[in-house]
């Protein structure tokens, strides 16, 4: 099957936490976008469950994009 190049834009900081957790499974970030859109194309939509939050739901969101009861961490101390 042919393959094409693409771009995408990804916060910096996402990507490289994201390429650890990949290579760490053997995979890099091209394998792993192929892999997803394989899911797409299986599932003919997105491979989970996208809801609309709920008020509670909501509000954490919120209050973690201001910053507000969140605990610096990073991605090692959540294994």
């Amino acid at each position: 099957m042919a393959k094409i190049q693409t771009s995408l834009r990804i916060e910096e900081k996402s990507l490289h936490e994201a390429k650890i957790i990949l290579g760490s499974l053997g995979m890099n970030f091209s394998e792993a976008v192929n892999v997803f859109t394989s899911m797409i194309v299986q599932t003919k939509g997105l491979p989970f469950e996208v809801k609309i939050p709920n008020k509670l739901t909501s509000q954490v969101i919120k209050e973690a994009k201001l910053g507000v009861n969140v605990d610096d961490f990073s991605i090692n101390e959540l294994r």
